[in-house]
């Protein structure tokens, strides 16, 4: 299992972070698009690390064209010499339409096009082959010499996209070189809806799952005295909530049995009552969603539960030191 760490996007500390983290032993550094852009972060990651994997986690696809995402993506994994993996997440509909202005039509069939996009601009740029792409919602058929990139030598970036419902779970093992599970997900839902749908889109390319990546970081409650962990424990059940408020995401509270907490949630959310909404999150419903402890019990927890299915995850939680992040890192790669 690769192990990865969640970097800040402060761009005044990036660079000491990245540092700390390669020599901490991580395999790879994610950035996510949150309050600030999720690319920058890692231009600067490449320039002040050697080895480590630099990956978005995620990047909002439908906020931006085909062709934008295939320029960064050449530029990021050309600058960082083959390191670069483009994550990218759909978001839902009213961020897509209200907050970005972009429109929203059917977002599987359209994540589905947007990936094989693309892959037709990276290869007319890296094989040379003519560009011709024309789909429902995407056309690109033009290419000029003064517009290809010439520092070819390291390809295409690897893309993997985020994904909770069948549809987009199916687009991603048909169109991506590997899937972040959604952190709201749950061992019933996984094993009933993810995996099956995973090995759908597989089918469909002819691809084994051998050449698919799974990463998945669950939720960790954890710290290092008794404020830490119950401030992690508070900032969970609010990010549980939050996710449980999307009716997309009914399914996942349905395969444990609280489907009848989305609507509540949902509620909630309309009338801006977001941290009383966390109150509604049981420890039951955390234990679902991820696990709890001491940090030097989280990795074999981890293990135990998900280590059967999942190639990457992340280990950001706090630990009391150095060496003991390393023992953590170390038992999730073994294991």
């Amino acid at each position: 299992m690769k192990v990865d760490a969640g970097v800040g996007l402060d761009l005044h500390k990036i660079p000491a972070t990245v540092r700390d983290l390669e020599a901490c032993g991580y395999d790879g550094i994610r950035a996510a698009e949150m309050n600030h852009d999720p690319f920058f972060p890692l231009l600067l990651a490449a320039e002040h690390t050697e080895k480590v994997e630099l990956i978005t986690s995620i990047a909002v696809a439908f906020a931006r064209s085909p062709m934008i995402l295939a320029n960064i993506g050449h530029d990021l994994n050309a600058y960082s010499k083959g390191r670069f993996t483009l994550g990218l997440g759909s978001q839902i509909k009213p961020h897509i339409t209200k907050r970005f202005s972009m429109q929203w039509g059917s977002p599987a069939a359209q994540m589905r096009e947007l990936v094989l996009a693309m892959r037709a601009i990276w290869a007319n740029w890296y094989q040379k082959e003519p560009l011709q792409f024309v789909s429902k919602h995407y056309t690109h058929t033009l290419m000029t010499p003064a517009f290809t990139p010439e520092n070819t030598e390291y390809g295409a970036p690897k893309v993997v996209l985020a994904a909770v419902g069948t549809q987009m779970t199916e687009v991603a093992g048909e169109v991506a070189d590997g899937m972040i599970i959604h952190p709201f997900s749950n061992i019933p839902y996984i094993k009933a809806v993810t995996l099956p749908a995973i090995e759908r889109g597989l089918a469909k390319a002819g691809k084994s799952r051998d050449q698919f990546e799974i990463s998945y970081s669950c939720f960790v409650v954890t710290g290092r005295d008794e404020r830490e962990f119950e401030a992690s424990k508070k900032a969970a059940r609010e990010r549980i909530a939050f996710y449980g408020s999307t009716p997309a995401y009914k399914g996942v509270l349905d395969a444990v049995g609280a489907g009848e907490l989305q609507g509540e949630l949902n509620v909630m959310s309309k009338q801006g009552r977001w941290q009383e909404m966390g109150t509604l999150v049981t420890d039951d419903l955390l234990h679902a969603f991820g696990v709890m402890g001491e940090p030097k019990d989280i990795a074999s927890q981890m293990l135990s539960r998900y280590g059967d299915f999942v190639d990457r995850t992340s280990a950001s939680f706090p630990v009391s030191d150095t060496d003991q992040r390393r023992r953590i890192i170390d038992t999730l790669r073994a294991g």
